[in-house]
């Protein structure tokens, strides 16, 4: 259900047509993101389902992979059996993967 920054990175690369889903607010978006993703804060996401396509593989993200592990819960339970949460959130990416992503 969970991939380290590492992992999602090379997952991310082997298959450039998985969704990289933000599920932070709008203001956190704002301030920095992974490229390539698509925004959909948690609180709208049961709404915003129609945007995702259940059958890609989706790479959940948020601040340190809280919120992003509650939205893949929400996706599979919805038949998104694909989706994973990058552990550790674009805080850990940013030290991991990429310094030039802002901490905050």
């Amino acid at each position: 259900m969970e991939m380290d920054p590492a992992q999602a990175l090379e997952f991310l690369q082997a298959n450039p047509s998985a969704t990289l889903l933000d599920v932070r607010e709008v203001e956190e978006n704002a301030y920095c993101a992974l490229k390539g993703s698509l925004l959909i804060p948690l609180n709208s996401l049961s709404e915003a389902l129609s945007y995702v396509d259940e059958k890609k593989a989706v790479v959940v993200y948020c601040h340190h992979g809280i919120r992003s592990l509650a939205a893949v819960r929400m996706l599979r339970e919805k038949g998104f059996t694909k989706a994973t949460s990058l552990r550790g959130g674009i805080d850990l990416w940013s030290t991991q993967i990429d310094a030039s992503v802002p901490r905050y």
